[in-house]
């Protein structure tokens, strides 16, 4: 049997805007290789020893820095690290991207960077240190929230209220109309796209599509949902649904009902519960 431990805990209320979630992996395993859907960027600490290899939907093979930074992703990436494995990491809204990173998501797209050239490799060892001396989800988050705090202070906030008006398009349908979000915003169809190409590292319509699949695995998987009944959220027909999930899940309706991997079960399953909680665009996909 597999030690596997995953927690998940949710950003205290000033910093919502910014995390999406914190979480604390471990695997006891000589090996861990699995798959990981599409989904927000990520700030990754690797607290053990091994290095870990990311494989990119367009090809691309990174490894990466103890202490890095995933980009958004347009569909999924595969994983490879020497065990035991320990991670201690975040999602970073589109605020938090731009709050703490800055640069545009979309020149960052299935990309991995290392977080010591953008916020210091001292401060970030010293956080890495003390998230290593301090098990446990709670200690580690209260460490994390102090370093968010500290990388958003100052931070320029004029993206926010797009970024609310876009994950709120984002949730309202199954397959949301631009001209919705055009209205929302004021905004014309090509500065939603700019923005949404800085902030997300994808145009709306890809980001429709991205969360409709990643909805559709979640329902299959944690509420148990048949196949055929997901074809009704937006798809066009079941090879449309098959191919949309298997991009930004790296399964097919099938493997994610029979086989779904570590990873994925385990994700879907501990995110699902925040229902109500935190965002839908987080508990629902």
């Amino acid at each position: 049997m597999v030690n596997v431990d995953l927690n998940y805990a949710v950003p205290a209320t000033d910093l919502a805007e910014y995390i999406t979630l914190f979480y604390d992996f471990s695997a006891y395993v000589a090996v861990l290789e699995d798959v990981e859907r599409a989904d927000y960027a990520q700030l990754r600490f690797h607290l053990s020893p091994g290095q870990a290899i990311y494989s990119f939907p367009d090809g691309t093979a990174q490894e990466a820095p103890k202490v890095h930074i995933l980009g958004p992703t347009s569909g999924a990436r595969s994983v490879r690290v020497a065990g035991p494995v320990a991670v201690f990491g975040m999602g970073l809204t589109a605020s938090g991207w731009s709050a703490m990173v800055g640069a545009d998501a979309s020149t960052m797209l299935n990309r991995v960077i290392d977080a010591g050239d953008l916020f210091g490799a001292a401060r970030l060892q010293a956080v890495a240190r003390a998230l290593h001396e301090s098990p446990g989800i709670v200690a580690r988050v209260a460490i994390a929230e102090a370093l968010v705090r500290d990388l958003v202070h100052g931070a320029d906030s004029h993206c926010t209220g797009f970024v609310r008006q876009v994950d709120a398009w984002l949730t309202a349908s199954p397959s949301p109309e631009m001209a919705d979000l055009i209205a929302a915003t004021g905004l014309s169809r090509r500065q939603i796209e700019r923005k949404c190409n800085t902030l997300y590292g994808a145009p709306p319509k890809v980001l429709a599509r991205k969360y409709r699949a990643l909805r559709a695995a979640v329902a299959m998987l944690a509420e148990d949902e048949a196949v055929g009944d997901a074809i009704d959220r937006g798809f066009y027909d079941q090879s449309h649904m098959i191919r949309e999930v298997k991009q930004f899940t790296g399964l097919t309706p099938r493997q994610i009902r029979a086989d779904p991997g570590l990873l994925s079960q385990l994700t879907i399953s501990h995110r699902s519960a925040f229902g109500g909680v935190v965002s839908p665009l987080i508990s629902e996909t």
